[in-house]
């Protein structure tokens, strides 16, 4: 049995990679921060009691501001694959905290490579996940792993240092470390800060009648989105590829905030007009007008595709949402019939 650690795992894409890693067989174990509140919804339902015969999901309390439990734990785990996917995660809130959003996204990365430098026991294959704002939107068109990076927040810079020091630490010290360059993905278990749940939960609280506005920043930035539960598909593949190297995830399809946010009311039948107000507090110091990904590298070595396109996903995060809330879908054919899956039909 594979051994996986995985940091961040109750986040978006922390519950979908542990789901995978469990289907195929591994032994997860998942890092997560003390807090006085639970904070594990993503994956209560892959979580079994510790005391178990056979439990497939183990969590350790950790952080990445520390060093010595990041080697402890290590230690104890004995892993086969470290998957790196902690951080402060929100590129506005970036430019509010960057000390913070350095010590987890760059130092973090620094700590945990350094704690495997220093383990003794078998050989690791270690995942980082890197990210498109890396390129900062200065290149037009279909970005890969030749385009130049040029960060454009504080999140992005502390991302592109852990990026090089992933890349230093397998050309210095011959570990098997990979760094994931990944576009923008989501579900419906993306965090409800970032902009698409801000816009499928901001129309379900209208549509339930707890909310008259949805609050948005710049509708004209264009990004590649994807569904996370395809891209954690792409980390565990690069693990298995014969050599460390690095891969652009994405769909190779761009997309505007506004186009989002009109895909959704259309399919709702709310007009956005009279519904979204524009806040400057959403707005970036520097901004990035577009970002999209050319991933036939990662097609052409990993096998690797996006499968879910664009409108479905948006649809599928809606309808997660309206159900949440409780608005009766049963009106609104054309959602349920866009969110459905195809194999399904």
């Amino acid at each position: 049995m594979k051994v996986a650690l995985v940091t961040g795992v109750t986040g978006q894409d922390g519950s979908y990679l542990a789901e995978l890693l469990i289907a195929k067989g591994y032994l997860v174990h998942g890092l997560i921060r003390r807090a006085s509140t639970f904070n594990t919804h993503r994956i209560d339902h892959i979580f079994q009691d510790p005391h178990s015969d056979s439990p497939r999901l183990i969590l350790h309390y950790g952080d990445l501001l520390d060093a010595d439990s990041l080697s402890g734990i290590v230690h104890q785990v004995e892993p086969d694959e470290v998957y790196h996917l902690a951080a402060q995660s929100h590129v506005r809130v970036s430019f509010d905290i960057p000390v913070y959003t350095a010590e987890t996204g760059y130092l973090g990365t620094l700590r945990l490579l350094e704690a495997l430098r220093t383990y003794k026991g078998k050989p690791v294959r270690f995942y980082q996940a890197s990210s498109s704002e890396m390129y900062g939107g200065i290149v037009s068109g279909r970005l890969d792993e030749r385009s130049p990076f040029r960060p454009r927040s504080p999140y992005a810079i502390g991302k592109l240092a852990a990026f090089w020091q992933t890349v230093n630490y397998r050309e210095g010290y011959g570990l098997f470390a990979t760094n994931g360059i990944l576009f923008n993905h989501e579900s419906p278990r993306r965090g409800e800060t970032f902009v698409t749940r801000k816009i499928t939960r901001g129309l379900a609280l209208i549509l339930a009648g707890r909310a008259r506005h949805v609050y948005l920043g710049n509708l004209e930035a264009r990004r590649d989105w994807g569904f996370a539960g395809d891209y954690v598909d792409a980390m565990w593949r690069m693990l298995q590829h014969r050599e460390p190297d690095d891969f652009v995830i994405a769909t190779g399809r761009s997309h505007s905030v506004r186009e989002f946010l009109d895909l959704c009311c259309r399919l709702v039948e709310l007009d956005p007009e009279p519904i979204v107000r524009l806040d400057p507090r959403y707005l970036r110091p520097t901004e990035v007008d577009e970002l999209v990904g050319d991933p036939s590298r990662a097609k052409r070595l990993l096998g690797w595709q996006a499968t879910m396109p664009f409108e479905r996903l948006a649809a599928t995060m809606l309808l997660s949402d309206l159900t949440a809330f409780g608005v009766d879908t049963r009106r609104f054919p054309a959602l349920h019939e866009l969110a459905a899956d195809p194999a399904a039909r």
